[in-house]
């Protein structure tokens, strides 16, 4: 669980981000994370089109300079995007400045005020710098794990199960590393949520303003 739900006590080590945005009505919030690649990326747009599912996709810099035409796909079909670093980079590696510089460099492509760590992992320095710069941090509720070579697609599908709550922000990836899970364990997924009565939304840009 500490994984797959982080537990109260981790969200505290970085307050004043967002985990979780619960409503009145039983609403999720659907994401994927390190894309855009073009083996797995337009895959998942055709299956939330299929379904009538916006979400919200934080994008890496670099994979947005080699594939700007499926970037525009994204935001054409109506999602929202987020900023996940230029270069996939774990803040706690980097000094400040170095890393507010790469995250910078990815907001030239990506232009989002929201942001989220890859890994989940920054200094504390780091988000009060992003926070000032006006990004909203976007951290998850529940981590599909579809990326776990230890995982088979339907461990992942229980994942989604047993950890989703209202206010759910889930987290998937379009990725080649998850690709074997994500193909079985996302319709699955969007078609368990959908008979369980939740809505299925993208993430409100403005947080002043919800959507």
């Amino acid at each position: 669980m500490l994984i797959e739900q982080p537990p109260y006590t981790y969200r505290m080590l970085y307050p004043e981000t967002i985990w979780r945005i619960p409503r009145k009505r039983k609403t999720v919030y659907l994401t994927f994370d390190d894309g855009p690649v073009p083996e797995v990326t337009p895959w998942v747009l055709n299956i939330l089109d299929h379904y009538n599912v916006k979400a919200t996709f934080f994008c890496v810099g670099d994979n947005v300079a080699r594939h700007k035409e499926l970037y525009q796909e994204i935001l054409k079909r109506g999602h929202h995007t987020g900023n996940h670093t230029q270069n996939h980079i774990q803040g706690i590696k980097y000094r400040t400045k170095n890393y507010l510089k790469n995250v910078e460099a990815a907001n030239t492509l990506i232009d989002s005020p929201l942001f989220r760590p890859p890994h989940g992992h920054m200094r504390f320095r780091q988000k009060i710098a992003l926070q000032k710069a006006g990004y909203n941090i976007i951290m998850w509720d529940v981590v599909s794990r579809d990326y776990s070579k230890n995982l088979t697609p339907d461990e992942v599908f229980n994942n989604v199960k047993k950890y989703t709550r209202n206010g759910s922000i889930i987290v998937f990836h379009d990725s080649l590393k998850a690709q074997r899970n994500l193909k079985e364990a996302l319709p699955k997924s969007i078609e368990w949520l959908l008979a369980e009565g939740y809505a299925i939304k993208k993430l409100p840009i403005n947080f002043l303003f919800g959507e």
